[in-house]
């Protein structure tokens, strides 16, 4: 695997942006795997829609050719690491997305997200840019 994406991409593509999919089509080849995390955020929005079943089975089908990543103890420390960090500096971001950056720097994955802005402050944090 050589990348993590984020539920920023996983909503645009299971929603059915052409483009978002075609996107993740061509970093496949690659491997690609997502965050338990990102998948508690996708999950999410199944609940804030008429027909929540109907939408959790659609995402479940989706991300079923993806390889999930759940927490680990790795993680969960690099996160408290991370956190503690960021707040000593004033630039905390959401948990969710901490735990998010904590896997793909434990898995040593290139995250693929359009949040630059909070995951930009993570040093060591790859992250994909389109060239």
């Amino acid at each position: 695997m050589s990348y993590l994406v984020d539920s920023d991409w996983l909503i645009d593509a299971t929603g059915g942006s052409a483009a978002a999919t075609d996107f993740l089509a061509q970093l496949s080849a690659d491997g690609l795997a997502v965050s338990i995390i990102a998948v508690a955020e996708v999950f999410e929005g199944a609940f804030g829609v008429s027909h929540s079943e109907a939408r959790l089975a659609a995402y479940r089908e989706f991300l079923s050719d993806y390889a999930i990543l759940p927490l680990t103890d790795g993680i969960v420390e690099r996160f408290a690491r991370l956190r503690a960090e960021l707040r000593r500096q004033g630039q905390l971001i959401p948990d969710m997305d901490l735990l998010i950056a904590a896997t793909a720097l434990d898995e040593d994955l290139t995250l693929v997200t359009r949040n630059i802005r909070h995951f930009a402050r993570i040093d060591a944090l790859k992250l994909y840019q389109p060239g």
